[in-house]
């Protein structure tokens, strides 16, 4: 069924006269990837200014010519748009950056079909996504595990995406968590560099593993608390579960971790008297390059309410 296009002029800049076609109509046309528009060449949906079809992506760009790009109107996600509750902190046309509260799961999935940040996104963006790969839909290029708070981003055009994954491939992301953990890390400061697989004994669990993904956390300690600390974890890689488990292996685990965590005599009754039932971490700083104005973005974000309460008991 023909879901109807939009049609896209682009113009050839004298800067990128003699690049390839589809590096030059990327620069031309910011929302969309290069692979996008690979894709759109070789699919015939490319013409220049006599109406011919411009196939090839690696012909040579001449500065000053036009192209139209018919661009099929994104179909709609799987996902159903719901009207769930968002803090957002940063937006514009290409991506979103959102602080999420606990208990928000971030991506559909078996046990949590809807109701989640997916489905919030959809409804938040509705006809403002210009989609990804051909799909209205955001485009998720990290996640935060649903009972961890604190900022993400996630992307609203293919240009943003492709930029988004491979500043989160690179590394370059900055980062940085605020964890209460039991016991006080010694040395007060470090760096846990061990790689990280789905447990052999429990494919729930993650766990250190000798032939697993590298991972690397660099901790501070910020607070000295009662029989606890609050911790900075700056992120190197970003694995799943990757601050819990490798804080977890130097001898101190979150507070309130159901999954990794051991809870001391001296903390249980101040966990049951706030019902703080989840682990004490927090997203608390995301900076990244804008994938497509290439400016510095850096947001902070403050404890949430049930982690300074924590906090707030257990203060010396």
């Amino acid at each position: 069924m023909d879901r109807g296009v939009t049609n896209i002029e682009a113009r050839i800049s004298d800067e990128a006269g003699g690049w390839r076609l589809d590096r030059a109509l990327a620069g031309a046309v910011p929302t969309m990837s290069r692979e996008r528009l690979k894709a759109l060449l070789s699919s015939g949906a490319v013409t220049d200014e006599s109406g011919a079809l411009a196939r090839d992506p690696s012909r040579k760009a001449i500065a000053g010519s036009v192209f139209t790009i018919a661009v099929p109107l994104p179909t709609p996600a799987h996902n159903e748009a719901q009207d769930i509750a968002l803090n957002v902190v940063f937006e514009d046309d290409h991506l979103i950056v959102i602080d999420k509260q606990a208990g928000l799961v971030v991506h559909p999935a078996a046990g949590n079909f809807d109701g989640t940040l997916v489905n919030a996104l959809l409804h938040h963006c509705a006809g403002r996504l210009s989609g990804i790969g051909g799909v209205a839909r955001p485009g998720i290029v990290h996640r935060i595990d649903k009972d961890t708070s604190g900022l993400m981003v996630a992307a609203k055009t293919d240009r943003a995406h492709e930029g988004l994954a491979k500043q989160f491939h690179d590394h370059s992301i900055d980062r940085r968590y605020k964890a209460i953990v039991t016991g006080r890390p010694l040395p007060s400061e470090g760096t846990v560099d061990a790689p990280l697989a789905r447990s052999p004994a429990n494919r729930k669990k993650i766990a250190i593993v000798a032939n697993g993904k590298r991972a690397v956390t660099h901790y501070k300690t910020l607070e000295r608390l009662k029989e606890a600390a609050l911790v900075e974890c700056r992120l190197e890689t970003g694995r799943t579960h990757q601050v819990r488990v490798h804080m977890a292996s130097i001898g101190n685990p979150l507070l309130g971790d159901p999954v990794y965590g051991r809870t001391k005599p001296v903390h249980r009754s101040i966990l049951e008297t706030l019902d703080f039932h989840r682990q004490a971490l927090h997203a608390a700083r995301l900076g990244f390059i804008h994938p497509v104005e290439s400016t510095a973005l850096a947001f902070d974000s403050d404890m949430p309410s049930d982690m300074q309460e924590l906090f707030d008991r257990l203060y010396v």
